[in-house]
């Protein structure tokens, strides 16, 4: 049993529940398989019409497990594009499953934990959440939606301002920005997401399938480019200026980037 994730499922929703609080829902290898069986099981149960995906504790996902992306990265090509590959199935099941996703963004949402909320068709989030990416401070890049989706979201300008200088939005300005549909009190959080989710279960089904699939015409297009990204970021992360960023970081000290 995956305790990475949990799974509730009433009044035809499943909510998905990142389950790693003690470090902020951080993705690991595990928590990438619960999230793709989780869904996987949702699409599967014809009494499931939405999927509410959120996280536990203070944060939605605040990226990737540091650790073991260290590991990952000092380890062989092999081991790499793994790691990247289940990362790209796990991205690709939140666009693939035909019940619309909605991202419940309780706090934290960086890195790839905001290339999931990208992937998800909604966005409901607390007052207190904060979205980001973290790639370039860290010795990684975006690679899974940000470089695909972002641009649509929040335009061509706004998504290399976030993806460059990796600044942290809280919810309004994310609001603003497209990022997310709505933001409410954290209390009310889940309540709205369900409001939401409920409103969908009303509609048909099959039309709702048809529509989020008609829906994935843009990322459709751009597919080789996340397996074009996977080879680059396999290489990047065996280099010493990546190693670097990354060790900085846990560290807590400013990186010194030399790509000479």
């Amino acid at each position: 049993m995956n305790k990475s994730v949990l799974v509730e499922k009433k009044n035809s929703i499943a909510i998905v529940t990142l389950n790693r609080p003690e470090i902020l829902n951080a993705i690991s290898s595990d928590l990438l398989c619960g999230i793709i069986d989780a869904l996987n099981d949702a699409e599967s149960d014809n009494n499931i019409r939405v999927i509410i995906l959120t996280g536990a504790g203070r944060a939605f996902c605040a990226g990737g497990d540091l650790d073991e992306v260290l590991h990952v990265a000092q380890s062989s090509v092999s081991v790499r594009k793994n790691y990247l590959n289940l990362f790209k199935k796990m991205f690709e099941t939140i666009l693939n499953i035909s019940k619309p996703i909605i991202a419940a963004v309780n706090g934290h949402c960086i890195g790839g934990g905001n290339e999931i909320n990208v992937a998800c068709d909604l966005t409901i989030a607390s007052e207190k959440a904060k979205f980001g990416q973290a790639g370039a401070k860290i010795g990684s890049a975006p690679l899974f939606g940000i470089p695909q989706l972002l641009p649509l979201l929040v335009g061509e300008k706004k998504s290399r301002e976030i993806t460059y200088m990796c600044k942290i939005y809280d919810a309004h300005e994310a609001e603003k920005m497209g990022l997310v549909n709505k933001v409410v009190p954290h209390e009310k959080l889940m309540e709205e997401a369900e409001l939401w989710a409920q409103n969908i279960v009303e509609k048909s089904p099959s039309a709702i399938a048809i529509a989020k699939k008609a829906h994935n015409v843009y990322i459709n297009l751009f597919r080789q480019t996340m397996d074009d990204g996977i080879d680059i970021l396999t290489y990047y992360w065996g280099t010493e200026e990546a190693r670097e960023g990354m060790i900085a970081f846990k560290e807590k000290r400013k990186p010194i980037f030399n790509n000479k």
